[in-house]
């Protein structure tokens, strides 16, 4: 049965358009290429760029405009690009951060950040074991420190306050996506990460941890059980530059994950390497982990990787929520590609100190996708 997937696209600021191009080109590919297999089983992609952005706050005067979100909530999947631009900003003087106000607009809780070491992309650890990361971060990403029901309080000149907010609501979900992410995976070890220790938010955390624990690893039903755990968040700070391999899936809370996820993309070459999901009940929003990079937009310098692994992970979503075999497949062509274009050894990106551009990483990633075996 052949299908078409409805794909909302946020092309962003700095570098987002030039590396979106190209993503696209491969994720419409790919699914070509999987379908002239399989013609009665095709797939194919249809994409519609949306405004948002420091662009769209210039010309619009919304960062995020109403029209824009009603259609990516409607839409199958959503891609979204590097967005907004420090020389950009709101009257009061804080930078435009549209990506994150989409999660709170569809209620995107779960924050999936995978790392995993790409063949011949270099990382910081002399260990042979680092050839072979592969862990997922599941980072909340609606509550914690940037729940918008507890905004910033200003107290005169002399004091600032935060609140930190967990809620049994969104803390049980986010649970069972990270159990089942985990059943998926065949995960062997699935890790709490908090500092229960101090502050009783993180104690309820941990609580609700270990209660979906209960009913997810007494319904698998077999007797190889994963080890069910929990770390404080400076010693896993630790722990995953000294063994990182030790990890399989682990869970944390929004701010506490989004530091993290950022020292885990340094054992696997840098953010051009790091893709993610923000995924709801309903929708989901798939984008690479690094910013826009201003300063390097337009001299082709940037890392399409991260962006083209979002767009796999895109589709491997779209795989699993609309029983799409040909999605699944689809997916894994274009993260084969890429492992296949950088096990060569003749790619080496700019970050890393190398020449291998934009273009240079595309057309490497685009020729081993054509030459890659599908039978």
């Amino acid at each position: 049965m052949s299908k078409q997937f409805q794909i909302a696209v946020f092309e962003g600021d700095g570098i987002g358009p030039e590396i979106t191009q190209p993503c696209c080109e491969l994720m419409k590919k790919a699914c070509q290429r999987i379908s002239e297999t399989d013609p009665d089983n095709s797939i194919s992609l249809a994409m519609t760029s949306l405004a948002a952005g420091a662009k769209a706050y210039q010309s619009l005067g919304e960062a995020l405009p109403k029209d824009s979100v009603e259609q990516a909530r409607a839409a199958d999947a959503i891609l979204l690009s590097a967005m907004g631009d420090p020389e950009i900003r709101y009257p009061d003087g804080t930078e435009l951060t549209p990506q994150i106000d989409l999660r709170f607009e569809l209620s995107l809780y779960a924050g999936i950040r995978p790392i995993r070491s790409i063949p011949g992309v270099p990382g910081p650890l002399s260990d042979e074991r680092s050839k072979h990361i592969d862990f997922v971060l599941v980072r909340e990403s609606i509550e914690g420190l940037f729940a918008p029901q507890a905004p910033s309080k200003m107290i005169g000149d002399e004091q600032a306050e935060e609140t930190l907010v967990i809620t049994r609501a969104v803390s049980e979900k986010l649970f069972d996506a990270t159990f089942a992410l985990a059943k998926q995976r065949n995960a062997k070890r699935i890790t709490c990460i908090d500092k229960a220790n101090v502050f009783p938010a993180f104690a309820f955390f941990r609580k609700m941890f270990y209660e979906a624990a209960t009913r997810h690893t007494n319904s698998q039903g077999s007797s190889a059980q994963p080890v069910v755990d929990h770390a404080y968040v400076d010693i896993m700070s630790l722990n995953l530059l000294t063994r990182p391999w030790d990890y399989d899936v682990m869970v944390t809370e929004n701010m506490f994950g989004d530091i993290l996820s950022d020292l885990a993309a340094g054992l696997i070459g840098g953010m051009g390497y790091a893709p993610s999901a923000d995924i709801g009940d309903s929708n989901a929003v798939f984008q690479p982990c690094h910013g826009s990079a201003p300063d390097i937009a337009g001299k082709g310098l940037a890392n399409p990787t991260a962006m083209f692994l979002s767009g796999a992970m895109l589709l491997e979503w779209l795989a699993e929520t609309q029983q799409c075999e040909a999605a699944a497949r689809a997916g894994k062509l274009i993260v084969d590609a890429v492992d296949a274009a950088f096990a060569t050894g003749e790619l080496k990106t700019v970050e890393l100190g190398g020449q291998s551009g934009l273009n240079d990483v595309y057309k490497a990633v685009d020729e081993a996708l054509d030459n890659i075996n599908l039978i």
